[in-house]
């Protein structure tokens, strides 16, 4: 029951610390009397319902609310005789997230489904009704939020609730916009619980919701949720603010920011720039963050302007007038105009500093653009209206959702490879922590959404999925980076795959993993594949993906000549062998056979420990990897011009190093992946006709 339905008997309700959205708590106790007198009034609405109905209008004046009616009544006649826990009648629970919903400017379906949305849950209403009376689209929000029965989940009840509703959200984002607004609503009125219980929705306010507000582009939502969250889980820090900014209201710093938008304004006027200038004020938690920050806090700390005009062009167009008239902090410029955040956010952040030292910081941005801060999806309207009139008919689980951002589509596919409940919610906070997204580029033009700090073993497995476990390294930028390389914003990001089967990542590849999705696959295959199945430790160079097939000839003792085809062979690293070398094999922990060139100085230090030589022969001649030596003069753009002339040789750069140079000689080791071993003469002939090399030759 998502807002504590309970019986006649609860008691008394207790005054609330917070208000939402403008709306005092005795206006919900009104709705809730007329609720149950059960009067109507304008276009005959009932007028419980009335003021939700001149918000949504004032947001869509050709709005019919005729439907939010029937919602209505059917809601209140659902709910009737169910009291919250404040001692208020329940129906005052949905019309209160009702009306987040209108002030935020949501349509008319999402409002519906909204006055509806604890009846399947918590009455004898079923899904069946509500379709049949209000259509599919009401019956599948209202399915989105309704919640899974703890008789039938146990503790799994709330992970997998979360899950379901993820999964109505990858088709409709309307039904995470319901959930957040039903859990503001029951956020300002957790004080009738028991603290343990306060502390607890918290929590999972604070890990799930309000990150997910965030992605939303829902700041009107996110700000209030994390001002409760901070009077319930920080109760010392959120005094303390709270009355540094009653100390600021009260005394004459208070007056500092309106100065300042006083002289934006006549800076703007003589520029004949039309704008308003707004003081914003900051919400608890953000003027605790300030404070973490700047140590003592100014009086233009505790809020900031909002300069809001028609065009995006005069968004810059004051950008201009306020660094020519007042002195920029540069640091604090950024463009979220031309580069919009993940969640639809734009806008012009900058700063300017007064002549006293202080900073104030300045938004400037659209009047469309700002309802879409405030609101985020909520303030697309119904992203899903057919283009046509049939395109009605077809079935809502069918509808792709246009506006759907990259984190969305992570979470939807990486939640199919968590069966478990804990793992899917541990990793769902997890993810939901990541701070931000960035947009790499793939080579071929297409792009990549990555959470913040993302590395290389993100973007190979949320390019190749599951081939990404033959990674070998990458390219980032055009230059060659290692698998731990975290991306930037913009970087131009090409994951390089061994080219034959591989036998998989790396224990290590976990530290340097990021997403979700990769951090559950790389978990998978390591579980799947125990350390004796995986290239032997005492060979940690040894290349676990065959450059080309070897039979290896196994001689069990002294008195038994036995073939064994199927043994496990590797190459080892330390050589690179390729044919047509010369190769003798050792065999390591598990069973498997290192295969190394006879004259790789691994072999005589084996042999001198006693360890029996296993006879092995190339079979056939296919893809392999070899490691070369690059002697050289050094001089500019030497390694570009190596790097350009492998490439030229067709032959592919897994990993490259350059030692630093002694006596103006540089050495670079370069391993390289070969289709064919016959490639071999050719590289090393168009690398030492680089000018500058002096030689080149197989590594050890």
């Amino acid at each position: 029951m998502s807002a504590e339905a309970t019986n006649p008997s609860a008691p008394p309700a207790v005054p609330s610390r917070r208000r939402g959205l403008g709306r005092p708590r005795i206006e919900l106790r009104r709705l809730g009397r007329a609720a149950l007198l059960g009067g109507t009034g304008r276009d005959r609405l009932p007028d419980a319902l009335g003021h939700v109905a001149d918000v949504h209008r004032a947001h869509h004046p050709d709005a019919d609310p005729t439907v939010l009616g029937r919602a209505y009544e059917l809601a209140e006649s659902s709910h009737r005789g169910q009291f919250r826990k404040s001692g208020e009648p329940y129906i005052t629970h949905p019309l209160a997230v009702t009306l987040i919903l209108a002030e935020l400017g949501a349509e008319t379906t999402t409002l519906t489904a909204s006055l509806l949305h604890d009846t399947v849950e918590d009455t004898d209403v079923t899904l069946d009704q509500v379709r049949e009376l209000f259509g599919d689209e009401v019956a599948y929000l209202v399915d989105g939020v309704t919640k899974l029965e703890k008789v039938d989940y146990g503790a799994a009840a709330e992970p997998e609730t979360f899950r379901k509703m993820l999964l109505a959200t990858g088709n409709d984002v309307r039904v995470m916009s319901i959930k957040l607004a039903d859990r503001l609503h029951n956020m300002r009125t957790l004080g009738v619980m028991r603290p343990e219980k306060q502390a607890r929705i918290a929590k999972v306010t604070r890990d799930v919701l309000i990150p997910l507000a965030e992605r939303l582009g829902v700041q009107a939502l996110k700000t209030e949720l994390e001002d409760l969250v901070f009077a319930i889980l920080h109760p010392v820090e959120y005094e303390w603010t709270r009355a540094r900014v009653e100390e600021n209201a009260a005394g004459a710093a208070g007056d500092a920011l309106t100065r300042v938008a006083d002289s934006v304004r006549a800076v703007l006027r003589d520029a004949d720039t039309t704008a308003d200038v707004l003081v914003r004020p900051r919400h608890l938690v953000s003027v605790h963050r300030v404070s973490l920050k700047r140590g003592e806090l100014r009086g233009t700390d505790f809020g900031r302007l909002l300069v809001l005009v028609a065009e995006d062009a005069d968004c810059y167009g004051v950008l201009g007038e306020l660094h020519t008239c007042f002195t920029p902090v540069i640091s604090e410029f950024k463009d979220f105009i031309a580069a919009p955040k993940f969640n639809l956010y734009q806008s012009l952040h900058t700063a300017v500093a007064a002549e006293d030292g202080a900073v104030i910081e300045v938004l400037i941005r659209t009047h469309q653009m700002h309802k879409v801060a405030e609101a985020g999806v909520v303030a697309l309207g119904n992203p899903y209206a057919p283009a046509e009139p049939d395109a009605a008919a077809e079935a809502v689980e069918d509808r792709a959702d246009p506006t759907r951002p990259g984190w969305l589509s992570r979470l939807l596919d990486w939640q199919r490879c968590a069966p478990d409940p804990d793992t899917f919610w541990s990793t769902l906070r997890a993810d939901l922590a990541q701070d931000g997204e960035i947009t790499v580029f793939r080579p071929d033009g297409g792009t990549l959404a990555l959470p913040a700090g993302a590395t290389c073993v993100d973007a190979a497995y949320e390019q190749h999925g599951a081939d990404a476990h033959a990674c070998v390294g990458a390219r980032v930028n055009g230059r060659l980076a290692t698998l731990g390389t975290v991306l930037r914003d913009g970087d131009t990001v090409q994951p390089l795959l061994a080219g034959d089967a591989g036998s998989g990542p790396s224990p290590d590849w976990l530290r340097h993993a990021r997403t979700p999705a990769a951090r559950i696959a790389i978990s998978g295959w390591l579980t799947a594949h125990p350390p004796q199945d995986r290239a032997p430790a005492d060979a940690p160079d040894a290349d676990p993906r065959p450059a080309a097939a070897v039979v290896a000839d196994r001689r069990r003792s002294a008195n038994a000549v036995v073939d064994a085809p199927h043994t496990a062979v590797r190459l080892a690293g330390c050589c690179t062998p390729v044919p047509p070398d010369t190769v003798t094999g050792f065999s390591v922990r598990g069973g498997a056979v290192t295969v190394h060139r006879a004259e790789c100085p691994a072999v005589h230090r084996m042999e001198n420990l006693g360890r029996t030589p296993v006879a092995v022969r190339w079979d056939g001649a296919d893809a392999c990897r070899v490691t070369l030596v690059a002697e050289s003069f050094g001089r500019p753009r030497l390694l570009a011009d190596l790097t350009e002339a492998i490439a030229t040789a067709g032959a592919a750069i897994v990993s490259a190093t350059v030692a630093p140079p002694t006596e103006q000689r540089v050495r670079h080791t370069y391993t390289l992946h070969l289709t064919d071993p016959g490639e071999l003469p050719g590289v090393m002939r168009v690398m030492r006709e680089v000018p500058g090399v002096y030689d080149v030759s197989r590594a050890f």
